[in-house]
């Protein structure tokens, strides 16, 4: 009888804290938030690295910053492999398909795009490509189905033709249609920038653009007017041999506005400088706190979980 009764008000205890939270989401923090969004626009991220693309770093629409701001779909995603099937001969694909390896082949650039690609919304992927096998035309993009993927002697094969975009990692600069483009970020870098061993890969199939993220700076579109209605795929080329290349699906929506709830924890966070799911928030309520952190392994299946999505979207 005892442990029904101390179920019975812990229960209550977890409900009232819920009911806190919708009233104070619903009331003067949404207000607060919108209001400050509209007067000063998107807040920046307090916890950007200090790297040498920091200058070169621009405020990331709302959709993308929120996107950013989403835990990473589970591991085994369709999309965070590559294609068994679109990849060049001279690449290999490990069994969980997550990563391709290079053979140590001369004389032949090498190409591999992702199982899954996107015609439609907004997508983040990740790649991690160490710096030291890359060497020179090491280049990161999207193409279609319709681009080669292999060619004899060293060239930009992503971006080498007019279905392919890329950026070459070694000189940062754009390729498209065989042409070399403007260095990437823009903003007047005085020499290359060298770029670390993990890149987010940023496709809006409904806009066109595709865009990068490196050290949580976004560095804006790089390519504009990518073909709409066509099947996009992340794709990579290189010449290194030995080079080991892994790609994971971050996270990805539709071309719809972002809910309230998002931006008002996308807000939260940042006021109270939360990076990734670092736990500062222990004087905040327990739902407030999960809100917060938000990862997949909070408890999304507790009833305080599912009386908050009620409550929230009623």
């Amino acid at each position: 009888m005892r442990d029904q009764q101390t179920d019975g008000a812990d229960s209550a205890r977890a409900l009232t804290e819920v009911d806190h939270l919708v009233r104070f989401l619903r009331s003067d923090w949404m207000g607060l938030t919108l209001c400050c969004w509209l007067r000063d626009g998107l807040p920046k991220n307090p916890n950007q690295s200090s790297s040498a693309f920091t200058p070169f770093s621009v405020t990331p629409p709302i959709r993308l910053a929120v996107l950013l701001d989403t835990p990473p779909v589970a591991p085994g995603n369709p999309r965070s492999q590559w294609s068994p099937t679109h990849l060049s001969p001279n690449l290999q694909r490990c069994v969980s398909g997550v990563r391709v390896h290079r053979g140590h082949v001369e004389q032949s650039s090498d190409a591999a795009r992702a199982a899954v690609g996107t015609s439609t919304g907004l997508h983040i992927w990740e790649v991690k490509w160490e710096g030291q096998q890359r060497g020179s035309h090491a280049l990161l993009g999207v193409s279609t189905h319709k681009s080669p993927l292999q060619a004899s002697g060293y060239k930009a094969l992503i971006g080498g033709d007019s279905c392919s975009w890329g950026w070459e990692l070694s000189t940062n600069q754009l390729w498209h249609d065989g042409k070399e483009g403007r260095s990437y970020p823009g903003g007047g870098a005085t020499g290359v920038l060298s770029v670390p061993d993990c890149v987010l890969l940023v496709v809006d199939a409904d806009a066109g653009t595709l865009g990068y993220v490196v050290d949580d700076c976004y560095l804006g579109v790089a390519f504009q007017d990518l073909p709409k209605g066509v099947e996009l795929f992340p794709a990579v080329s290189c010449v290194w041999g030995g080079a080991e290349i892994c790609i994971r699906y971050l996270s990805g929506t539709t071309r719809d506005a972002p809910a309230l709830q998002a931006l008002s924890r996308l807000s939260a966070r940042r006021a109270l400088r939360l990076h990734g799911t670092q736990n500062h928030t222990h004087s905040l309520p327990s739902a407030l706190q999960r809100l917060l952190l938000d990862t997949h392994t909070h408890h999304r299946d507790t009833p305080e979980h599912a009386q908050t999505q009620m409550l929230l979207v009623t």
